[in-house]
């Protein structure tokens, strides 16, 4: 599309360069070129605006200044984030598919679908189970029974939904997720572990999006709960009866033990454990491959294993660093001292 239309529909002023231009997809500021669009939207990154090949480049007020190339059209706006993902969909438009429920989906006498579902083939619907308007089951898909999933979802290829799951709307869920399998629960008895049964159930509230080959454990006996918005990467161990709040992101290869809560808005980076009947509290960030064996304060940052306070941890790593000189030292000292007393 036009410069001049692609500005109007991501809420951006086109100024300078040849708005007349045509736009046909989206890159990064470096490997841009034209009839290209790309973002600028932090100071760092501003050294590589004078060598793109970009035709035009969201940007803020604040960010202009004399040193813009001449030939660039600058789409100023107040987010250029939001809106150059604005232009990313405009300009790179998901599949269009026909859809239909395919001859090789096996769907059981009791399921439910609601308008405009798309089922792809060899995917099963169980006994007693509802998929909601305009939602998508991929090939090879697995809902269980008595599992219902609401309008807009997108249940991608082998993705397993075991019995009593609920989705909400809106949820996406990748290739490969296991939603609802048993957690990992076991008593030592006589020399041998005796399985804990997990009767409970899992519930994914709207615009959740699960990452492919996360694991998502049903509750041993009430539920276990991931609260909307919240986003989970691929890759994810969730152990049961967790309750995760809203609008919380959990990075992958993180693993979280059973009984714990999350609360809203908080982050997990990669790599994180988490331990059993753990509160991390609302907005708190836990930094990349932490170990979390005990409560963490609403807002708190914290890194390291076992985790502690961000500021606390860089600096236990920075007097750590220094160890060898400092052993050096000793060692030279220690054989002043010797020789004085000799």
């Amino acid at each position: 599309m036009l410069i001049t239309e692609l500005a109007s529909r991501c809420d951006a002023r086109a100024q300078g360069g040849d708005a007349t231009q045509s736009i046909h997809s989206a890159a990064d500021i470096m490997s841009a070129q034209a009839h290209q669009v790309t973002v600028l939207s932090d100071g760092k990154y501003k050294k590589h605006l004078k060598d793109t090949q970009a035709s035009a480049c969201f940007i803020a007020e604040a960010l202009i200044d004399a040193e813009m190339p001449a030939g660039l059209t600058l789409l100023v706006c107040q987010d250029p984030e939001i809106s150059f993902l604005n232009a990313v969909k405009l300009l790179h438009p998901e599949p269009v598919f026909k859809r239909q429920v395919s001859e090789h989906a096996v769907l059981a006498d009791t399921a439910t679908l609601g308008y405009n579902v798309h089922v792809g083939p060899f995917a099963t619907i169980g006994q007693n189970s509802s998929v909601g308007d305009s939602s998508t089951v991929e090939a090879g898909a697995r809902i269980g029974n008595h599992v219902a999933i609401g309008k807009h979802c997108h249940i991608h290829p082998n993705a397993v939904i075991y019995d009593n799951s609920v989705i909400g709307n809106h949820v996406i869920i990748h290739a490969g997720a296991v939603i609802g399998a048993d957690g990992f629960g076991y008593k030592f008895r006589d020399n041998q572990h005796v399985k804990v049964p997990h009767v409970g159930h899992v519930e994914i509230e709207d615009h959740v999006e699960i990452g492919a080959n996360t694991c998502i454990d049903r509750g041993a006996l009430g539920p276990t709960r991931i609260g909307a918005g919240s986003k989970i990467d691929n890759l994810v161990q969730l152990g049961h009866n967790n309750i995760v709040g809203r609008n919380v992101i959990i990075c992958g290869q993180s693993g979280i033990s059973g009984s714990c809560t999350i609360e809203d808005g908080a982050i997990l980076a990669g790599s994180t454990g988490v331990a059993d009947h753990v509160k991390i509290g609302a907005r708190a960030v836990v930094m990349a491959r932490s170990g979390i064996s005990g409560d963490i304060e609403p807002g708190a940052q914290v890194f390291g294993s076992p985790a502690k306070d961000r500021k606390v941890a860089w600096k236990e790593l920075a007097a750590l660093a220094k160890l060898p000189e400092l052993l050096q030292k000793f060692k030279a000292l220690e054989a002043r001292v010797h020789k004085l007393e000799e």
